[in-house]
């Protein structure tokens, strides 16, 4: 039975949902034994033509009904493409480029974090500097009622690692946000750094990245990062934010 579920899943995540009717379709006209034949050029490439054949092959091995396999087809195509549109996830990537592999670019990804925000913004870097796009976009989101929230690294004149006071800087530039910084760590992390990047807007969409909030890595550096919008994936990182300003992990400035 096992192989037969792994076959079918294949089918599903590689051919369209109007040939995964047309498949069911066709199941429940045959029996397992016809089933090769009675499937052959239901679809048009090589490689789906190949998933059939394997799910043509396990089907034999079980006592599996056309029916039910054909039942089995339509539920799982249906699960599936129901969980593909409630989640996506995008490659992004600032430097060089090359013609095979298209990607979003870092900046436009975390642009379209802040623009999506409705309720709630939190974004964390390591530094922060005067990125005027993404600045203008905070200061945006602000106006339209959005409580934004960023964690910062603290300056070494704060008791932190960098040379550079981002938080005082993110404070005269977006001055509604809430400022967090990591300030009283227990003893495993007495040398840690907020190094962590990301942007999460009302738990349904966020970005994670290697970039900071810096010109450098929005135009020149290589960065690379995923965006995911919807799925799990965002609430998570919003509830564990969240966590850490609640637990006093993190602390406001």
């Amino acid at each position: 039975m096992e192989k037969l579920l792994d076959a079918v899943a294949a089918v599903v995540c590689l051919v369209s949902p109007e040939k995964v009717q047309a498949i069911a379709t066709r199941i429940r006209r045959t029996d397992s034994s016809k089933a090769a034949s009675a499937l052959s050029g239901v679809v048009g490439t090589p490689a789906a033509a190949g998933v059939v054949v394997q799910l043509a092959d396990a089907w034999r091995t079980t006592t599996v009904s056309a029916e039910e396999l054909a039942s089995m087809l339509l539920a799982a195509g249906h699960v599936f493409t129901k969980a593909a549109n409630q989640q996506s996830t995008e490659l992004v990537w600032t430097g060089p480029t090359t013609p095979f592999v298209s990607a979003r670019r870092t900046e436009q990804a975390l642009l379209q974090v802040i623009n999506a925000a409705v309720q709630t913004l939190f974004i964390t870097s390591f530094v922060a500097y005067d990125v005027s796009t993404i600045v203008k976009a905070l200061n945006a989101a602000s106006e339209r009622g959005v409580a934004i929230s960023m964690l910062l690294e603290l300056s070494q004149d704060h008791g932190g690692s960098i040379t550079f006071d981002a938080i005082g800087k993110m404070r005269t530039l977006v001055p509604t946000a809430r400022l967090y910084a990591w300030r009283d760590k227990a003893d495993p992390f007495d040398d840690g750094r907020v190094h962590a990047k990301v942007a999460v807007a009302d738990g349904r969409m966020c970005f994670i990245t290697s970039a900071n909030l810096t010109g450098h890595a929005m135009e020149k550096n290589m960065e690379a990062g995923v965006l995911i919008s919807g799925g799990h994936i965002p609430r998570l990182l919003e509830d564990h934010l969240r966590s850490l300003v609640d637990t006093k992990l993190v602390s406001m400035i």
